[in-house]
């Protein structure tokens, strides 16, 4: 069994049950890609089995904080059926849900999503990539399908010196399939989607938007960085009565439309704008328009605390944008999904952009992902999602 020995002081965290080991907290030892390794602290002290990755920041990737927990097959089955068992606790209102989301559920660096009859994995850390059989072999037990489809194509693979990995893992057939989320029917492909297919993160906020529009009737709705349209379609059901879709994907729009006509709404309430989206609202203030309802959910700006400040400028200007676009009493809707912004920093970006537009609001409620994407007690790192629901003055 190889050894890493932490620096004095960097125990501390292994000690509160965070599983990193960063590259600048340890003292000594290697082990190959994904091997199993001992951490200790300098005294000899057992902290930690963990995974190895000789090209991550990310040095280790600790399993279990139980020394006398063996890394096996077994451990593997016992924390899918974990993970698994958590679900089945939960109020999911869908036939899509994720099943395993990474370090909250004892697995870093592992993310599986279900749709249907099918399973969705991502292996982005070394420790999972070497033990990816038998995850494999685990998943299909523990939930008695027979389609797996890797989707190991995310960014953080390089970061790791793995090289991306997609297609079937077991089974085959179709890639392309339709989900129930609350009343609607939504479309995918999961060897072409964002992610593993969908954002069903933000299954639960889509109902929340859909209540909202409702219940402050909301008429005219703009969806921005809308994706595929799960907002739309969400804006519609609501009563919306004028919905449009800005994304810079023709392919994601097309799918918007079908979206609109899968789940029975008129064609003519929905328009689809394949546009830059910071070019469109500016535009748009231009030529004098308003809205009831904006939704701002971009793409992750700050994958890490390094990339903060470059990406507050940017939710700062879509959010000044967006605020001068609502009419008085409206509802904007706005998200960040980057790790890097911590959800004080993302109020107080979304406060100097009201300074900016000159516009005051009332938040009335935030929001984060759908509970089947949990974030632990001892892993902060985790609570990526947030969301702020504000009312303009």
């Amino acid at each position: 069994m190889k050894t890493i020995t932490v620096r004095a002081g960097k125990e501390r965290s292994l000690q509160k049950r965070h599983p990193w080991v960063f590259e600048g907290s340890i003292a000594k030892g290697g082990a190959d890609s994904g091997e199993l390794v001992r951490v200790q602290s300098v005294d000899g002290a057992f902290l930690g089995w963990g995974a190895y990755s000789p090209k991550s920041a990310i040095r280790v990737r600790v399993w279990s904080f139980d020394e006398a927990e063996r890394i096996d097959a077994a451990f593997f089955a016992r924390r899918i059926a974990r993970a698994i068992a958590l679900r089945k606790r939960l109020v999911i209102d869908s036939d899509a849900l994720r099943l395993v989301h990474g370090e909250a559920d004892g697995l870093p660096g592992l993310v599986v999503d279900r749709y249907g009859d099918t399973l969705v994995a991502q292996f982005g850390a070394a420790g999972v990539e070497r033990w990816k059989k038998t995850i494999c072999e685990a998943l299909l037990g523990a939930t008695g399908l027979t389609r797996l489809y890797e989707r190991s194509d995310a960014s953080v693979r390089a970061l790791e010196g793995l090289p991306e990995a997609t297609g079937w893992l077991a089974g085959g057939g179709d890639t392309a399939l339709t989900i129930r989320e609350h009343q609607w029917r939504l479309s995918l492909d999961v060897a072409e989607g964002h992610k593993t297919g969908y954002y069903l993160d933000q299954r639960d906020n889509r109902k929340r938007f859909a209540e909202a529009v409702r219940h402050h009737g909301c008429r005219r709705v703009l969806n921005c960085f809308s994706y595929t349209g799960g907002f739309s379609v969400a804006a519609l059901t609501g009563g919306a009565s004028e919905v449009i879709s800005v994304d810079s994907s023709a392919p994601a729009l097309a799918r918007a439309n079908a979206h609109v006509e899968l789940n029975g709404f008129e064609a003519s309430r929905h328009q689809a704008l394949d546009a830059d989206v910071n070019a469109t609202l500016r535009a748009m203030i231009h030529e004098g328009r308003r809205f009831d309802a904006i939704v701002l959910d971009p793409p992750k700006f700050a994958p890490t605390i390094s990339h903060a400040e470059r990406a507050a400028r940017a939710y700062k200007d879509i959010n000044r944008l967006g605020l001068q676009l609502l009419e008085p009493g409206g509802l904007l809707f706005t998200f960040s999904c980057s790790g890097g912004i911590a959800p004080d920093l993302f109020h107080k970006i979304v406060a100097g952009a009201g300074l900016d537009a000159g516009v005051d609001g009332a938040i009335i409620e935030r929001v984060a992902a759908a509970p089947d994407h949990p974030q632990t007690i001892c892993f902060p790192e985790g609570d990526y999602l947030k969301g702020l629901m504000i009312l303009r003055a």
